[in-house]
């Protein structure tokens, strides 16, 4: 398919009734409200095609962007291409899930994280803790430098309340996702979690809450979910 076909049949699979549900989120205005389940038979059918991701995403259209972020090669992006993405990114659909998973498959991974969450661009900061948080759980635990995150618990610790209102919510599942991820952390990271308390994020019109980070890690840990991993990020 090309762009104009994939434009098209997006246009046809948008409902006022998604976009409602998309604009409580905190969509923008350019989109068509395409329900993500009827993203997946196109994927299915164009499998990875990162030419044609980058002329959906640069579209502009949220749709197009978040199926883009599906059907990209996390190992064509550049840094450059990476910032202009997250940059770009209207809402925290296409920066937190779309670009965060093709950025937690990248070998650019933790160079452009380490700098990212330090940032002053809050949509950098952004998307860099949520690729985090996909990178742990499909990276084998030889491949995580531990110590790091360790340092970065303190660095949630201290800084999250007064962070910005989506930073604060990725954050938040950063440390759910290195509790789950890496076994020797876990009880650091729930420790964490009664310091840190309840996290204040505004999640639009809607009735979404915010996850509490030591009993999210306990109910895993009664599921035996500690330390598994996944083969992919994308879903």
């Amino acid at each position: 398919m090309n762009f104009n076909e994939v434009m098209s049949y997006l246009e046809s699979k948008g409902s006022e009734q998604t976009r409602k549900i998309f604009k409580n989120h905190g969509a923008p205005d350019n989109f068509f409200g395409v329900k993500v389940g009827d993203l997946k038979p196109i994927q299915k059918k164009i499998k990875t095609n990162h030419s044609l991701a980058m002329q959906l995403f640069d579209s502009g259209n949220s749709d197009a962007q978040y199926l883009a972020g599906l059907i990209a090669d996390p190992k064509e992006f550049s840094k450059a291409d990476f910032e202009k993405w997250a940059k770009a990114a209207g809402w925290y659909m296409i920066s937190e899930y779309a670009i965060a998973w093709n950025l937690a498959e990248s070998q650019l991974c933790m160079e452009i994280c380490s700098e990212w969450i330090n940032s002053s661009d809050e949509k950098l900061q952004e998307c860099a803790w949520a690729a985090m948080a996909a990178h742990l759980g499909v990276t084998p635990d030889e491949n995580i430098d531990k110590s790091y995150h360790k340092s970065l618990i303190d660095q949630v610790e201290k800084n999250i309340h007064s962070s910005g209102n989506r930073i604060k919510y990725c954050m938040n599942g950063y440390v759910i996702a290195l509790g789950g991820a890496v076994v020797e952390l876990t009880e650091r990271c729930k420790e964490a979690g009664e310091a840190i308390g309840k996290v204040d994020v505004f999640m639009g019109k809607t009735s979404c809450k915010v996850p509490d980070i030591s009993t999210y890690i306990a109910k895993m840990e009664d599921k035996n979910r500690i330390g598994k991993k996944k083969k992919t990020a994308k879903c």
